[in-house]
């Protein structure tokens, strides 16, 4: 159907403000919105890009069981794939910046990736698909 897309993609983290550090700092994403709902509770988007198609909407863990999620939100699958036109830039960037990488970069039929986790242990795909579709 035209005029549907996936907007946002809830990322549970154990404090908003540590997770906006990593993702801007190591990531070199954007804060998009940080707007306070209500006491300990805030709206928090970010994107690679300003205008990227796709966000993150970070959710401070509220419950025990939300806690229990943070860094395996995908039962220990690749969780989110982060796709880039200039693999080679990126990864040397995200390297430097202190990402650490599961393996070496790696072509496969469908791009060339690498597995990567976040500041919590989500696992990622640094991705520049073949067919560049973004």
């Amino acid at each position: 159907m035209p005029g549907r897309r996936i907007a946002l993609t809830t990322l549970v983290v154990r404090d908003y403000d540590e997770a906006i550090g990593w993702y801007r700092d190591k990531l070199g994403f954007h804060l998009l919105e940080d707007t306070p709902l209500s006491p300990g509770k805030r709206w928090v988007v970010m994107a690679p890009e300003n205008r990227a198609p796709g966000a993150l909407l970070l959710a401070r863990a509220a419950s025990e069981e939300q806690s229990a999620a943070v860094g395996n939100q995908a039962g220990g699958r690749v969780f989110l794939f982060l796709h880039t036109d200039n693999f080679q830039r990126d990864y040397i960037a995200m390297r430097e910046a202190g990402v650490m990488f599961h393996e070496d970069p790696r072509e496969e039929p469908y791009g060339t990736v690498a597995v990567f986790s976040d500041l919590y242990g989500n696992l990622w795909d640094l991705l520049q698909p073949k067919s560049q579709v973004t």
